[in-house]
């Protein structure tokens, strides 16, 4: 599963620029954020290393582990700066998790980075950064440990701390002879099928004996035939440190499928293990351990999410709580009465699947359970408003979930109702449990310090949280005790840096001073705003805008001002700031619109700060005396806001007659007037007004606005900036301009393409110009510009077209069989006449390249079948790439630009996985992932 993972490596209205760019501020990478009130730090997820982290907290909160690891200095362990020198040996793996273990300790920061240990097993590749088993992560991390430590004070920190011996023995009836095999371990592993808890497992495992009798009987050595004998196990050598593997995942030999067991399995946090120990004469206080670690998994046999339960043993961290954590949304005690269960179909359902076992019940019998509840059926009470049953249930799945095949349906934990009557069936036996009688169990300390540490989140729990993990989807996968003997010194008590080496204590040292360097140049520049002033003196008012007199340098002032200061502290400044001000000052704010500066609304209250204010960065300000510009009053408002419009209409001779020519002029009229008002500025008394429309088929033709129209205003007639509007002055007689709503000229019937020369061949011009209607053929054009460009005529047969993005890319060749409009060309858009045949209609024009980041232009290209296998299409690839080995696989980038999901269904054709010509393929190493290793 893990592979080398452990493997240590030794070796024209305005002068004015509308839409200005704003300057963009570069800002620093945001530093980690301080440890939050618990003051301990997490780790942060790297995608899907979970388990990882809660093992490395397990081992980070084992103090004896912690400190032993410690203690082994760089005379034996080596430094990181030799790690490249050809004759020193460096052991990274230790070093690294020293490293970890005095960032997690000491550093300020709420959650510490696995990378450099990761790249210290060698895991790099993505593929690498699947969801795994923690229980043999465990095993491997222990081995690759005891590896690295060879040679060191340390060779024995694994067997000093977690090795334990088991002894089997076989005992005849006859001779009374003992046949005895004993076996190492580092962890106990134990059923969870068919046993109430870890006590009853045990039992069944080491008290519990198997006799050899009838027609099976054992054969003795001493007494040399088949005679009767029991069989029986004890611990006989107990480590300091006893980790627990519960077996939850098992499998369904009917179903032939895995399942995840989730029945209630009850573990003390204190326990005694003396009757499944060999007898001696010890202290039964030997014998006793705490549990101070258990690691939870959350979810099926197929993917889940781990997250850890942790004691803090020498009270590191702040142990308090800031809140009583709420009570259920709904809890069925809190309901007044009947009648309020049967108003919500929610509460009674969840209701009948908390009574069922394992929460789980099939469909159909859930609605007659709700028919005997509450009186009447599904159907009655609730499909009118709520629909079907099973649609119901579909709908709110975050609380249920339906089987495959839908016939059966169960309650998820993570749902909004967490009844508290979840565990009433077990309150005895978990009672008992934690409240055992054995000698030893009951003079512990009152109250211990456990917290729920969630990858980078940490929280503090109370220990009775623990009985939530007994069972259920959600439920304690590893468990791991300490002897109770075990006693820390004073001093290490809350004290995160007892036992840290004093090269790792500077080195933390330096790291928070540069943390708080980098948070204070961090905190300054997320908080400072750009902000750009036009001082009202320097503008005057024209053409419905405001312009700049002089220039805009003179014009605008940039000012740098921290968003947590309020508005007043902005106005004061600006006082200061400019000395010759007279008489009130008002801030509005103002945006760039094509027709110049405009006014929005006036900045009011100046007791508050600049961020409730949502002033935006890079925001414009205009700074005058709120009612008047050079003795011009300035409209304000997004309902008055400029609009420039290009206005048609026929010429006027020297001679003040019409010309049958069109021009074009911008005008700029506020968005609140009348239509009207553009024959007003045309001077034309009587006339019809046109805009532009496109019509169902996609083209653009001229619309008359109604007479009674006229008096709506340009934003309710739906007209925008830039929009194009026609006038025809009724007064003419050249009616004929316009043809069933379509411009004499066929403006809207003609246009053309350029197509640019792109093949071997040189030719007179680089491009030329092809008239076209979107009803062109791509082959007919593809033909004229081969001729109008004056190359051979044997492109015909092996040339196609290829629209050239704004870029400048070339993308997938257009199919001479289609029309402009089927190829969804724009007229005025560039082609490229380039050499080879365009695909046919079961071929495939893909982009391929190595890796996950793209780079612009140099994605190689293909032509494939669309029946190719997925498989084929890789081997192809790697042919075409120069690529050898066979660990690599397809993922198709997407729309993002991103690496997206890989191609698993290796013997599907590309047709069948939707893979569409002008498409990016991506070639990735690592050989596909298991399908069924993911994490949530």
């Amino acid at each position: 599963m893990f592979g080398d993972l452990f493997e240590e490596d030794y070796s024209s209205v305005s002068n004015y620029q509308y839409g200005k760019e704003k300057k963009l501020k570069t800002k620093a990478l945001e530093p980690p954020a301080p440890r939050e009130f618990t003051n301990l730090s997490g780790i942060r997820n790297q995608g899907g290393t979970c388990y990882l982290n809660s093992l490395l907290q397990t081992l980070h909160f084992t103090p004896e582990f912690r400190e032993a690891l410690f203690s082994l200095g760089p005379e034996e362990l080596g430094s990181f700066e030799d790690k490249d020198k050809p004759d020193a040996k460096v052991r990274i793996i230790p070093l690294q998790l020293q490293r970890l273990f005095a960032q997690l300790l000491l550093l300020d920061q709420d959650a510490a980075s696995t990378e450099d240990l990761t790249d210290s097993f060698g895991w790099t590749s993505n593929e690498e950064m699947r969801q795994h088993d923690v229980q043999e992560l465990n095993r491997i991390l222990f081995s690759a440990l005891e590896t690295s430590l060879v040679g060191t004070s340390g060779h024995d920190l694994i067997n000093r701390l977690y090795h334990g011996t088991v002894v089997n023995q076989v005992v005849c009836k006859e001779c009374k002879n003992v046949s005895e095999k004993q076996e190492d371990f580092l962890d106990l592993t134990v059923a969870v099928k068919n046993v109430s808890g870890l006590e009853d497992a045990l039992w069944t495992m080491y008290v519990e004996e198997e006799v050899f009798d009838c027609d099976n009987l054992y054969h003795c050595g001493t007494c040399d035939r088949l005679v009767k004998a029991t069989k029986s196990a004890k611990l006989r050598k107990l480590p300091p440190f006893l980790t627990v593997s519960l077996l939850r995942f098992n499998f369904d030999f009917v179903k032939h499928e895995r399942y995840k067991e989730t029945s209630c399995y009850t573990f003390p946090v204190r326990i005694n293990l003396k009757p499944f120990c060999e007898q001696s004469d010890s202290d039964d206080l030997e014998y006793v351990y705490d549990l101070f670690s258990v690691i939870i998994h959350k979810g099926g046999c197929y993917g889940g999410h781990y997250h850890v339960y942790i004691k803090d043993v020498d009270h590191l961290g702040n142990w308090q709580f800031q809140a009583e954590k709420s009570k259920p949304d709904v809890n069925l005690k809190d309901l007044q009465n009947e009648e309020e269960i049967d108003d919500d179909p929610l509460v009674i359902l969840k209701a009948i699947l908390l009574q069922e076992e394992n929460n789980v019940i099939p469909v159909d019998q859930l609605g007659q359970k709700l028919l005997k509840k509450i009186g009447t059926s599904w159907n009655k009470k609730y499909r009118k408003q709520c629909g079907p049953l099973r649609k119901f249930l579909q709908l709110h799945s975050q609380i249920f979930l339906l089987s495959s095949d839908e016939s059966t349906v169960s309650l998820l934990k993570n749902g909004s109702l967490q009844a508290e009557s979840d565990f009433q069936r077990n309150d005895q036996h978990i009672s008992k449990t934690l409240t055992s009688e054995s000698p030893g169990l009951n003079d512990r300390p009152s109250c211990s310090h456990w917290f729920d540490i969630n990858d980078s989140k940490v929280q503090p729990i109370k220990e009775k949280d623990i009985e939530r993990q007994f069972q259920g989807k959600e439920s304690a996968y590893m468990l791991f005790y300490r002897k109770s003997q075990l006693q820390r010194p004073p001093e290490a008590r809350a004290n995160p840096r007892y036992g840290i080496p004093r090269h790792l204590l500077n080195e933390m040292d330096a790291a928070n001073i540069e943390l708080q360097t980098k948070r204070a140049e961090w905190d300054s520049t997320n908080n400072n705003l750009e902000l750009r002033l036009h001082l009202g003196p320097h503008y005057h008012f024209f053409n419905g805008a405001l312009h700049p007199i002089v220039s805009q340098a003179e014009s605008v002032w940039d000012l740098t001002f921290d968003k947590r200061k309020t508005l007043g502290d902005l106005r004061q400044s600006m006082f200061q700031l400019l000395e010759f001000w007279e008489g009130d000052m008002v801030l509005s704010v103002a945006k760039f619109v094509p027709a110049g500066l405009h006014v929005y609304q006036m900045l009011d209250g100046d007791d508050l700060t600049l961020c409730e204010l949502e002033i935006a960065d890079g925001e414009d300000l205009f700074v005058w005396n709120g009612v008047e510009v050079g003795g011009i009053p300035i409209p304000t408002g997004s309902d008055c806001e400029p609009l420039l419009l290009h206005v048609l209409h026929l010429a006027t001779s020297s001679e003040g007659e019409r010309c049958p020519r069109l021009v074009e002029s911008p005008h700029v009229f506020p968005s609140n007037a009348e239509v009207g008002a553009v024959l007003t500025a045309l001077a034309v008394p009587v006339g019809v007004l046109f805009i532009s429309a496109t019509d169902p088929a996609g083209e653009e033709n001229w619309v008359a606005i109604p007479e009674e129209d006229l008096k709506k205003t340009f934003r309710e007639q739906g007209l925008r900036n830039q929009s194009s509007v026609l006038v025809q002055d009724s007064s003419d007689d050249n009616s004929s301009l316009l043809t069933q709503g379509r411009w004499f000229t066929g403006m809207n019937e003609m246009s053309w393409l350029q197509v640019q020369n792109l093949c071997e061949f040189e030719s007179e011009e680089k491009q030329v110009k092809i008239s076209a209607t979107v009803n062109t053929v791509v082959f007919d054009i593809r033909i004229k510009a081969i001729k109008e460009l004056k190359l051979i005529k044997e492109l015909a047969e092996n040339s196609c077209l290829r629209p050239i993005d704004r870029n400048g890319k070339l993308l997938c060749p257009v199919p001479d069989s289609y029309t402009v409009k089927e190829a969804e060309l724009k007229m005025g858009s560039s082609l490229g006449l380039c050499p080879g045949k365009a695909p046919t209609s079961s071929q495939l024009f893909l982009f391929f390249t190595v890796g996950s980041d793209v780079q612009p232009g140099t994605e190689m290209e293909i032509i494939v079948e669309e029946t190719m296998s997925v498989r084929d299409c890789l081997k192809l690839l790697l042919e075409k790439s120069g690529l050898p080995g066979d660990t690599w696989h397809l993922r198709k980038m997407d729309w993002c630009y991103e690496a997206g999901e890989p191609l698993c269904e290796e013997d599907a054709t590309l047709r069948e996985l939707m893979i569409c010509s002008g498409d990016t393929l991506l070639l990735i190493e690592g050989k596909l992932p298991p399908p069924v290793r993911f994490c949530f």
